[in-house]
């Protein structure tokens, strides 16, 4: 059985340049800032300080849509989470496929640049969600990546991958394999472990930095299909943040 790797690593890109703004409805915005490294919104994303609200853009290659139930548990994460008065809205579109197998983290950023509409506001902050119909250029051998955060509002889901891994016997639920994902790489946006909100005790994975070393936490660096504390297989609910986790996000603005 393949081992599913939950981004094993987070992507860094160069920052856009600060000039890179645009006409978002009728106000100017910044693309710039949409573009910062992950993590560094954290506190924007978790509090009211200033964004009353969160706007998702949510865009997948045709045939590659995520389950309304994955998208509604991600919403419902966010929501127990954030402190956003004014809501969170999610905004749905498709992108005909560019035809590769596999794709660079550089190249999911360029799609990215060229797609987006989205950027923030005054009182709202924008979040890019991708699903894609390839695959990782980091899967390796029985290893492979099913999502990657790579900037402070921006996350690529591989669904074709998490397709081919669930659903069939003895393969997890796909519902349950999206959501897990889903949350989880929000998590790292969200400034966890220790890559924006500050940690309130000692809890990072000495080995595999910017992860939770607690096992059940959703957090947590590994999911394998054959073992391990994300193994859906194993698991009657979505893995949850643990208790350190959501301390360093309480301490930094949120719930």
């Amino acid at each position: 059985m393949k081992k599913i790797v939950i981004a094993c690593t987070i992507a860094l890109l160069f920052i856009a340049c600060s000039d890179d703004s645009n006409s978002n409805e009728t106000q100017t915005v910044n693309k710039a800032l949409n573009r910062q490294s992950t993590g560094s919104s954290s506190n924007d994303l978790l509090s009211d300080d200033q964004f009353k609200s969160i706007r998702i853009e949510l865009v997948y290659i045709e045939g590659f849509e995520p389950s309304d139930e994955a998208v509604d548990n991600f919403v419902s994460f966010l929501t127990n989470l954030c402190f956003k008065p004014d809501g969170i809205t999610v905004e749905k579109r498709s992108l005909s496929s560019p035809e590769q197998e596999t794709y660079t983290i550089e190249e999911i950023a360029d799609i990215e640049r060229e797609e987006r509409k989205f950027y923030n506001t005054s009182d709202q902050i924008a979040v890019w969600a991708l699903f894609m119909d390839g695959k990782s250029d980091k899967d390796e051998g029985d290893r492979v990546v099913l999502g990657t955060a790579y900037w402070n509002t921006s996350f690529v889901i591989y669904q074709n991958t998490i397709q081919r891994l669930s659903d069939s016997p003895f393969e997890p639920s796909r519902t349950k394999l999206e959501s897990t994902v889903i949350n989880h790489e929000f998590g790292h946006i969200l400034g966890l472990t220790n890559l924006g909100a500050p940690m309130q005790t000692e809890h990072e994975d000495e080995e595999n930095l910017k992860h939770c070393n607690v096992e059940d936490c959703l957090m947590f660096w590994e999911s394998e299909v054959s073992g391990g504390s994300f193994n859906p297989l194993n698991r009657n609910k979505i893995p949850e943040l643990d208790a350190q986790c959501l301390a360093d996000l309480r301490a930094n603005g949120g719930k």
